[in-house]
């Protein structure tokens, strides 16, 4: 009797996965399609090709064209968006380009969640750029290039689970001689796809360097990038090389037993297209990777570091590879600088340039880089003792504070309010990650809200203990936090792209907003990934910095006016160099100065604060060439408190700084003793000497005193009664060097108060269990048909169930995800993508003058690149490589 309602169960799962699985017939798509170009009223449909119906119902094409366009100007990037014509999984097998080298120079297809313009088409070598989140790029084509073909059985999975709903078409006029004639230009390629899976999935593997110097005149820089593979078996295919003007050869090759395969060789002058592989070819568990970029100096007067303007350089080796579906990884990278005794065995070949006839070289453009040229007697007095103790006694830790734990996320910022004590901004449950934000700074995880937990803490600078808590659901990604009289927070949202002036009495009022919310620009209304506010004591006029994609510094009006900005100075009038994320800034109330953190060129600029006008600027070899935060002290001829970052171009241990303002001299430095700095974020100091290290790597706040006040401060002077107090001490994450034999404390005393509830606890569930096991025979025929009927009931919901989810989703679109493509999450080694321009743009000196886009394509597109991102990141720590999955 169970057979027949079990049998119906299946009958309806069988009816309801076969209404999901329909999709808009292929002849819609390919009329719209179609449609598109025929509304054009120049006849530029004329002159397509007809697209191919296809008779097979998995099978279908669609034509993604530019519908009857006339670039303004040479070196104009247009993109068009067409959704994926299916709301399930498809499959691209082949591409077919439409284009003219007379007309085009080069075309390339990205996938992703969401295109940045749905309209006919868009100018995306400006701001806008192609997508709102992570572009992947499938399919590249340029003059003389051949077209890439997929073998067989191959595709590049689209759609439902893909994470990619649209596609985004750019295409690259550069000379437009062509359109004299006024003609509409209907260049394109069409996709040949399959509804059917597809036994082998397409994928790109992206070799890239992150930490080349290229130095002026030397007329050979190598540039070697190479990781060991760790997953299953991949079969390039297809390969593209990429650098800017320097590039000279790149080459790719896998390593196995020592023996070193060719994948490709190309000159990035050449149309940097994808072209067949050298030979064919498998990558396996335990093989290397790896590629060579070779530059020339010669012409350069200046270093050149890796980054996305045409003065910068890039080293990119794109693989084009299939694997099995069953362990299909659409996007890799590699990024590690291969070992000198590798490369000593690399082929000859890599090393000899390739000639290129200038009629086929690659043209290089883009947007040049150049840039243009409350403290009262009371609180001097108080600094003044600061550093005569200063000048005795060197800083040291305060291991026994804070004496609880403070909970916190990523500390972005420090301040003090009026009454000397210590505020804390801090990121909650929020993290600055790979994929935070887009190629055009456009935060990607607004899905989340805004941070639930206080963000702003105010806290007791002599214990520890929280004394007042704010910031509730307002802040999506904090950085800077200053006060001003009023004891008013003036804080920096990068996410946002917004100043904010918030009340600190803890009601959480915004009392005045600066730029558009989410909305990133470079004019006097906007702001992108500002970094910190300074403001004037006795004006109330306020200091910008901004930021990570934009190098300047706004000033403004305390209402909120704008007043005036300015870039980076120099000492020497011919050799401006311009600001890498300025981060930290500091306003000088004795001096009426302005000093800026000039993160990425590890330097401190002080300026005028009335007119902008360039004082001075600090630069040593002990920063390490970064430069994360500063604050100021009068005291004597004016104190710089300063901390420093990782940097790739040069080692130096991460500390703080005590440095003399008018002589520039370090007197001293500081650091844990028993713990290191992971990524200090932000320094300030107290009148009493003390000094605060917020540090954003390890969620916590440093404090230091000089060596005889800190004598003073009773290290074991924490009673147990405290201990006892701290309710929630036992979860929460704790400070190893000074919180370990307190959590042994804790626990152990919980052991001893809990034995004798533990013993009646025991007593009464050996009671129970006897209890269970006298009552068990009675039930166990009731027992054995509950579980019979449980499988029917199980079978019948898991039907209704399937069917309600097949037939809504073939009415709603997918939610928005992040797509992993070559941008995703920087991996060290292998699977997942990479937001490269947070990434250059904190780690590797990029800068953005203006609102110039990084990307993977700076030569293919200097204003505005495809696949890249932001800015900074600072903010991540890369994440170990994956385990591959069975």
């Amino acid at each position: 009797m169970m057979g027949v309602p079990a049998l119906w169960a299946v009958l309806l799962t069988f009816i309801c996965h076969s209404r999901g699985l329909e999709i808009q017939s292929p002849r819609y798509w390919s009329k719209r399609s179609q449609e598109n170009i025929l509304l054009d009223p120049s006849g530029c449909a004329s002159r397509t090709k007809q697209q191919q119906v296809i008779t097979n119902p998995h099978n279908f094409s669609v034509d993604i064209r530019m519908p009857g366009v006339i670039p303004a100007g040479s070196d104009t990037y247009l993109c068009m968006a067409f959704p994926v014509p299916t709301s399930r999984d498809a499959y691209i097998v082949d591409f077919i380009p439409h284009a003219s080298m007379d007309t085009v120079h080069h075309m390339l297809l990205f996938g992703c969640q969401t295109p940045v313009s749905r309209s006919s088409y868009w100018d995306c070598g400006s701001v806008q750029g192609t997508c709102e989140d992570e572009a992947s790029i499938m399919y590249a084509w340029a003059r003389n290039a051949p077209p890439t073909k997929l073998p067989k059985d191959v595709g590049f999975k689209v759609g439902r689970n893909s994470g990619m709903s649209y596609f985004v078409l750019q295409i690259h006029y550069g000379d437009v001689s062509a359109f004299r004639d006024h003609h509409r230009d209907c260049s394109g390629l069409s996709l040949r796809m399959t509804s059917k899976p597809q036994p082998f999935i397409a994928g790109i593997y992206l070799l890239m360097s992150v930490d080349t110097v290229i130095l002026p005149g030397k007329t050979v820089t190598n540039a070697d990038v190479a990781c060991d593979y760790s997953s299953y078996p991949i079969y390039p295919f297809a390969f593209r090389t990429h650098t800017h003007h320097l590039g000279k050869v790149v080459s790719g090759y896998r390593i196995r037993n020592g023996k070193w395969s060719l994948i490709g060789r190309q000159s990035p002058q050449l149309p940097q297209a994808f072209y067949p592989a050298h030979e064919e070819l498998d990558v396996k568990y335990g093989d290397t990777v790896a590629a060579r970029c070779v530059f020339t100096g010669e012409g350069r007067t200046s270093k050149t570091y890796i980054g996305g303007t045409s003065d910068d350089e890039m080293c990119n080796f794109y693989i084009m590879f299939y694997m099995d579906s069953k362990h299909a990884i659409p996007y890799m990278n590699c990024m590690e600088t291969g070992s000198k005794d590798l490369f000593q065995h690399i082929p000859a070949e890599a090393n000899v340039p390739i000639a290129v006839d200038p009629d086929h070289m690659m043209m290089h453009m883009g947007k040049s880089t150049s840039t243009h040229d409350d403290q009262d007697d009371r609180s001097v007095l108080d600094a003044n003792k600061a550093v005569q103790t200063l000048d005795q006694d060197h800083l040291e830790l305060v291991s026994t504070w804070p004496q609880s734990s403070l909970q916190l996320g990523q500390v972005s910022g420090l301040a003090l309010d009026s009454d000397s004590n210590l505020v804390i901004f801090h990121r909650g449950d929020h993290h600055w990650g790979a994929d935070s934000f887009n190629s055009q700074a456009r935060y990607q995880h607004r899905s989340l809200g805004p941070i639930q937990q206080s963000t702003i803490l105010v806290v007791d600078p002599v214990k520890g203990n929280i004394l007042k808590a704010s910031g509730r659901n307002m802040f999506y990604m904090p950085h800077g936090i200053t006060t001003d009289k009023e004891n008013n927070y003036w804080v920096t949202d990068v996410a946002l792209h917004q100043v904010l002036k918030v009340s600190g009495d803890g009601g959480d009022r915004t009392l005045l907003t600066l730029g558009e919310a989410f909305k990133p620009g470079s004019d006097s209304s906007h702001f992108c990934q500002p970094t910190d506010v300074a403001v004037d004591t006795d004006t109330g006029n306020i200091f910008v910095s901004d930021g990570y994609c934009n190098s300047r510094i706004l000033k403004f009006s305390s209402d909120g006016k704008y007043l005036s900005e300015w870039s980076a100075g120099s000492s020497d009038r011919r050799r401006r160099l311009p600001f890498r994320v300025p981060h930290s800034l500091v306003f000088l109330p004795d001096r009426r100065e302005v000093c800026v953190a000039d993160r990425e060129n590890g330097r401190i600029q002080c300026f005028i604060a009335e007119t902008g006008e360039f004082v001075k600027e600090i630069k040593k070899e002990e920063f390490g060439g970064e430069v994360f935060a500063i604050n100021y002290s009068p005291a004597g001829d004016g104190l710089i408190f300063a901390v420093n970052g990782e940097s790739p171009y040069r080692s130096a241990p991460l500390r703080g700084f005590v440095i003399n303002y008018s002589t520039k001299d370090i007197l001293d430095t500081f650091s844990p003793k028993t713990q290191e700095f992971m990524m200090p974020h932000d320094i300030v100091q107290t009148r009493d000497g003390s000094v605060f290290v917020g540090d954003a790597g390890s969620n916590s706040v440093f404090k230091f005193t000089s060596e005889k006040f800190h004598r003073s401060v009773k290290k074991a002077g924490i009673e147990v009664q405290e201990l006892e107090e701290m309710e929630t001490f036992v979860q929460t994450k704790l400070r190893p060097e000074h919180n370990t034999s307190k959590t042994t404390v804790v626990k152990e005393k919980q052991s001893v108060a809990l034995q004798p509830e533990a013993q009646k606890e025991t007593e009464e569930e050996e009671k129970k269990r006897v209890l269970k096991t006298k009552g068990g025979e009675g039930v166990l025929p009731a027992v054995i048909t509950t579980l019979l009927l449980v499988p029917l009931l199980l079978v019948l919901s898991t039907g209704v169930f399937i069917c309600w989810r097949r037939n809504h989703r073939s009415e709603l679109k997918s939610e928005p995800s992040s797509v992993g493509g070559i941008l995703g999450k920087i991996r060290g080694k292998a699977v997942g993508g990479l937001n490269l321009g947070n990434f250059f743009a904190s780690h590797k000196g990029y800068s953005r003058q203006g609102f110039d886009q990084l990307s993977t394509e700076g030569s293919d597109q200097e204003r505005n690149e495809e696949d890249s991102s932001d800015s900074e990141n600072e903010e991540y720590s890369a994440l170990p490589p994956p385990q591959s999955s069975s």
